[in-house]
């Protein structure tokens, strides 16, 4: 199983790629995508205060980690900041469908994901 993703930890950085990167809104999550030419993919995960207490955010931003981690983990695209922004459904969204809402905001931000492998026979 793949680690712990680079991260996104300055407000700048996180403002850097709202303000130039491309959006994709799905049911579970808001995602932010900026190509950058040097580096590899780092990522960043965020959640308001509209979300709920601490305990409620804190859950949401824990399923965007493993959704991110189980769908760039193995082959992550080169060359990104991603910025994963939970909403209201994103603790309660069945795990399946919020993969593929990720899934399809990677999709829709141009951003390459590679399928998972099939297992061998």
């Amino acid at each position: 199983m793949p680690g712990r993703l680079p991260r996104l930890t300055r407000r700048g950085e996180f403002l850097k790629v709202a303000s130039r990167g491309r959006k994709a809104a799905r049911p579970a999550l808001v995602l932010q995508a900026l190509p950058q030419p040097e580096g590899g993919l780092r990522l960043g995960f965020t959640a308001t205060k509209k979300i709920g207490n601490a305990v409620a955010r804190n859950r949401a931003k824990r399923r965007l980690r493993e959704a991110a981690r189980l769908t760039l983990g193995e082959a992550p695209p080169a060359g990104w900041d991603l910025v994963l922004i939970a909403r209201d459904a994103t603790g309660t969204r069945e795990w399946p469908k919020l993969l593929g809402d990720l899934r399809g905001a990677l999709r829709q931000a141009g951003v390459p994901i590679e399928p998972p492998a099939e297992p061998a026979p």
